[in-house]
């Protein structure tokens, strides 16, 4: 299974109105559930628009089609932070959100970052084990954040940019 990045462009809000319609892939990403299509499509519009030098989306495709994004956040010339969803729950499990990682940290290094972190809420294995597999080590916790309905310790994960 093939992901290609790219950036986003007009029309991807109609993916993303799909995915929020979903509640299961809300609780996942932490979406705010229950969202007007019209909502979600103002939200990704301003995304699609960009603006913000500290802020980068992009999306992931698989057989041609919109599948998810990956983000950097807290762009700041030196590091960022890495944030990743696929949004058909068909999808889940098969890789797709590992290789757009890997892609997404190579436009990282090539930025000239020198590290890159995520955030994980601790029921969210899935995540944990994504982080790892990408070479990603445990550094701490954050504050603990609401997810899925209760408010649960988060897990800093880090990555140098290889020598």
């Amino acid at each position: 299974m093939t992901v290609i990045l790219r950036p986003l462009a007009p029309g991807d809000e109609d993916a993303a109105v799909r995915w929020a319609a979903d509640p299961e892939f809300c609780a996942a990403a932490d979406w705010t559930p229950g969202l007007s299509a019209r909502a979600v499509r103002r939200h990704w519009h301003a995304i699609i628009a960009g603006g913000d030098p500290t802020f980068r989306r992009w999306g992931v495709t698989h057989g041609g089609g919109l599948v998810g994004y990956v983000d950097l956040a807290h762009l700041d010339g030196r590091s960022a932070e890495l944030g990743i969803a696929i949004g058909d729950r068909a999808l889940w499990g098969q890789g797709l959100a590992r290789q757009a990682c890997v892609q997404v940290l190579e436009i990282a290094w090539a930025l000239g970052l020198a590290e890159v972190t995520a955030l994980v809420h601790e029921p969210n294995d899935r995540s944990h084990a994504l982080m790892r597999s990408l070479g990603l080590v445990e550094a701490g916790q954050v504050e603990p954040e609401r997810y899925r309905g209760a408010v649960v310790p988060v897990r800093r994960y880090v990555i140098r940019r290889p020598d």
